[in-house]
């Protein structure tokens, strides 16, 4: 977990467009905000999926099948 905190090195492979996100590069506070909310982080997504910002769960599953 300690590559986690490590913002500026995570920044670098962080594929979420959503501006302005607290948690962007932040990797385990992302996935937790996410999980939270019963959503899956940007990540997760293609480009296409990533750039609508519905993290939902069925949107994920529309996007990978």
């Amino acid at each position: 977990m300690a590559d986690c905190q490590n913002q500026e090195k995570n920044l670098t492979t962080c594929t979420c467009t959503y501006e302005p996100c607290p948690r962007k590069g932040i990797c385990c506070e992302c996935i937790t905000f996410h999980r939270r909310m019963g959503e899956a982080p940007g990540c997760l997504f293609d480009k296409e999926g990533e750039a609508t910002y519905d993290r939902s769960l069925s949107n994920l599953a529309k996007h990978h099948i």
